[in-house]
């Protein structure tokens, strides 16, 4: 297969985008509400202070939940789950993730979101063509920001953190979000293409049976994303629209 064939995108009737940070940057958003909430609750401890790699090593592109428990084992750390609906002043997993979501919601208010250029354009691309969309996203915030973003109109579909956690369904790695989109859509994920650009997003989509998966490079790295089964990479998603 030749790369311009890998790269052909017109070829799916669908495809199932991440939000944060293939769509928006809100995962620059998501990092910051991370390490204000992290810093905080480190210098409380006297554990080992947040630093830019723990987002991408034990957080990005998680549901929020697993992102807490796994940043606090790469520390040593076990708390208490607590309720799902802990208070947010509480140390519990439960707690701490609450609590970084009162964080990236008042991000949000402040600052808005202001969607990726590229990502609009290839997005009235693909409408243009006729292909099915969906947004398949850990947050429990997809539809809030997509309705920020002026997005919410073109994706019909939404399969967000709250209704993984309706269904049961597993958060990525796992590529079970994935498949329920592309269910939902009414489209064989074989004719679906994931469009990711966390590790954990780009390794869901390859454990499926989707067409392909392009990785987009906000940051995680060409090699490691193609190493964690994308089909290739792009810095931008417009790098994928004719040159006019």
């Amino acid at each position: 297969m030749t790369e311009n064939t890998k790269r052909d995108w017109t070829t799916a009737t669908a495809l199932l985008f991440d939000l944060d940070g293939v769509l928006t940057p809100t995962a620059l958003v998501h990092e910051l509400a991370w390490q204000q909430l992290f810093d905080g609750y480190l210098a409380q401890t006297g554990h080992r202070g947040y630093s830019g790699n723990d987002y991408f090593d034990f957080i990005d592109g998680k549901p929020r939940f697993d992102g807490v428990r796994d940043f606090l084992a790469s520390r040593g750390i076990t708390l208490p789950e607590g309720p799902l609906d802990d208070d947010p002043a509480h140390d519990t997993v439960h707690g701490l993730g609450n609590r970084k979501n009162l964080v990236f919601n008042s991000i949000i208010a402040s600052d808005g979101v202001a969607p990726y250029p590229g990502s609009v354009r290839f997005v009235e691309a693909a409408l243009a063509r006729g292909l099915k969309l969906a947004v398949v996203s850990s947050s429990r915030n997809a539809p809030a920001v997509l309705k920020a973003a002026g997005l919410d109109g073109d994706f019909p579909v939404v399969v967000d953190g709250q209704v993984a956690a309706r269904h049961g369904l597993p958060g990525k790695p796992d590529h079970a979000t994935f498949t329920y989109a592309a269910e939902l859509l009414g489209v064989p994920t074989r004719d679906c293409i994931v469009v990711e650009d966390a590790v954990s997003g780009v390794q869901a989509g390859s454990s499926g049976d989707f067409r392909a998966v392009i990785g987009v490079d906000r940051g995680a790295g060409h090699q490691t994303l193609l190493d964690a089964g994308a089909t290739f990479v792009v810095d931008d998603l417009s790098e994928l629209l004719p040159t006019p």
